[in-house]
């Protein structure tokens, strides 16, 4: 079945987040290597949305990066804003509570975070890297009174690029296309880092102020740790049903952004999301968005084309969209 095929038939109407085992993701054999693109295919055009385990990322770096975060949030207010997110034109650093805005009709998103890009362990003064994101270009900013922060969140930061880089050839094996399709648009890892400390909620739900309110990630994809024991992230289906994510141990969550849905045409799925923290206790996060290169431009790829389905969006540079939606969000 081709992928436009597969589009039409997809079975959107999920009522779960599927499991999918990365133990075989450095195999050599061609022919596993196809079995698991193909299981990730089958989720990226029903779902959007899927847990990987056996990823590799070690427990350690995961906690370091926590705990260096549990201690960044909790310098005083005043220590955060002298690092406002609005203060840098690559929007990097802190943004406060209710200061973003994911979705128009509610009120704010009830959580912090810091944002972050790449950065190599060791400082380089003129990183090539960086050399090609115009419009997304800006140097990190960091607590100057807090180096273990800034260590300990690259060194996660990097583990988890390093999964991600892992994972665009399966990608490019789900889209029928050679393995190494996307190395050439993913040069420069254009990778952004949240860390996100959501305070807890009390009384009725009120929908107009939440965690994070419903929206789509922007990137190719999303490489999610959530906090053990704390339910907030759901999955909004074709039939209008938000689908609990709960976290599960040993695994992270790995969701499409729309990067990849206009790639695809809309033949994988940037699935509408949500998190909401009724827990009564705080909750902690680290997402990692991993896009193509922001000077790339965001053109459909010919196999997800038809005269049934012609071209669905307006070709746009990716630096350009993720700068738009950062705009739009932080509202500028």
């Amino acid at each position: 079945m081709s992928l436009v095929q597969a589009a039409e038939n997809a079975e959107t109407a999920f009522s779960h987040i599927p499991i999918i085992d990365l133990s075989d993701i450095d195999s050599c054999d061609p022919v596993t290597r196809r079995a698991l693109a193909n299981s990730i295919r089958d989720v990226c055009i029903n779902v959007g949305f899927l847990y990987v385990k056996n990823h590799g990322i070690p427990d350690n770096t995961v906690n370091s990066a926590l705990a260096a975060s549990k201690e960044f949030f909790s310098l005083p207010h005043e220590k955060k804003t002298e690092l406002d997110i609005t203060k840098s034109p690559g929007f990097k650093g802190y943004n406060s509570l209710l200061s973003s805005n994911n979705d128009p009709t509610s009120m704010g998103d009830m959580h912090e975070g810091f944002e972050f890009g790449w950065e190599e362990l060791v400082s380089k003064e003129h990183d090539q890297k960086r050399a090609n994101d115009g419009v997304m270009a800006g140097a990190n900013v960091w607590p100057e009174d807090l180096p273990s922060f800034r260590e300990a969140a690259l060194t996660y930061y990097h583990a988890a690029v390093e999964l991600g880089k892992k994972l665009f050839p399966l990608f490019a094996l789900a889209l029928d296309l050679p393995e190494d399709y996307f190395n050439d648009k993913t040069r420069n890892s254009a990778a952004i880092m949240r860390v996100l400390h959501y305070p807890p909620q009390a009384g009725p739900v009120d929908d107009r102020v939440i965690g994070i309110g419903a929206h789509t990630d922007w990137e190719c994809f999303t490489i999610l740790w959530q906090e053990p024991g704390i339910q907030a992230l759901q999955v909004l289906n074709t039939e209008k049903q938000w689908i609990d994510a709960p976290p599960i141990p040993g695994t992270f969550v790995v969701n499409l952004g729309d990067q990849f849905t206009r790639w695809t045409n809309g033949v994988f799925k940037s699935t509408v999301h949500r998190a909401i923290n009724r827990s009564g206790v705080r909750r902690y996060s680290i997402p990692l968005f991993f896009g193509t290169d922001y000077d790339v431009k965001l053109e459909p790829i010919p196999s997800c084309v038809s005269p049934e389905r012609p071209p669905q969006y307006e070709v746009i540079t990716a630096g350009e969209y993720v700068k738009e939606r950062l705009k739009a969000t932080y509202g500028h």
